[in-house]
């Protein structure tokens, strides 16, 4: 359901979206903004000002930069109330396991799996002493459909992300805090073409037949096309909202038919 149909569903609402600066991050903080919230996220670089957007320049791949974050929330809106872990992506080149280094697998540990992990430690708490909060981990079909030549180590990031999700929603649902996670196919963002190139550059070919070659080894989507950010926002929101109470522990998968199996 669009943001025009629940124009203040969010009033009153303070949301810390990780990574809001562009692609499906960006998305995610307008959805909110649509709904009426107050909205804080970060990133690396300055962005331009957002109204109704608090904004922190942070890196939360690091620990300092989660805390920076979390601290901001903390002095500038009193606490959030919504949790949105948009923040991830894959810079590792292709060439498959032997091509991943150290640095390559804790780059990409730190981006898809720690940068929440420790927002939630630091943010959580203040929701399980309110006794409510929504919590919602954004995960990847690639968990259970990993590209080998490419993504082995953000695959195996977002599997435990999965799994880490899972894991706290049994502690916080006792205590009012719902966790759910989202879990995407092929979005249509910009990094699909960084992504593309860095496989052009390992493999050769055109930029196009890497595209082709990311299809294949998905085994192709069903309804012939990559979601918009906008509709994979739409989805967090659903979770975040008040429409979704009774929706707790759970993994909703949204890629256009992508994964073959029940």
């Amino acid at each position: 359901m669009s943001a025009e149909a629940y124009p203040n569903e969010f009033a009153g609402k303070r949301v810390l979206v990780s990574g809001g600066s562009k692609g499906l991050g960006r998305a995610t903080v307008d959805r909110f903004l649509a709904g009426g919230a107050q909205v804080i996220t970060a990133a690396r670089r300055t962005l331009e000002p957002i109204e109704g957007v608090e904004f922190v320049q942070a890196d939360l791949t690091t620990a300092e930069g989660g805390k920076a974050l979390a601290d901001a929330a903390m002095d500038r809106m009193g606490g959030v109330d919504i949790l949105a872990h948009v923040v991830g992506g894959s810079t590792t080149p292709g060439g498959g396991f032997v091509a991943l280094t150290d640095e390559h697998w804790l780059s990409e540990l730190n981006l898809n799996l720690l940068a929440a992990v420790r927002l939630d430690r630091l943010l959580i708490p203040q929701m399980v002493e309110r006794g409510t909060g929504a919590v919602i981990h954004v995960t990847s079909i690639q968990s259970v459909l990993p590209l080998h030549e490419a993504t082995t180590a953000y695959a195996s990031a977002k599997a435990a992300l999965r799994t880490y999700s899972k894991s706290i929603s049994k502690e916080l649902g006792p205590k009012g805090v719902r966790v759910n996670s989202v879990s995407p196919g092929w979005i249509m963002t910009e990094s699909i073409g960084e992504f593309l190139k860095r496989l052009q550059a390992a493999n050769g070919g055109t930029i196009e037949e890497a595209r082709q070659a990311v299809l294949d080894g998905l085994g192709g989507i069903s309804i012939g096309r990559g979601a918009e950010p906008s509709e994979v926002a739409d989805l967090i929101a659903y979770l975040a909202s008040n429409r979704a109470t009774a929706v707790h522990g759970a993994e909703f998968v949204i890629d256009g038919g992508t994964v073959p199996t029940v």
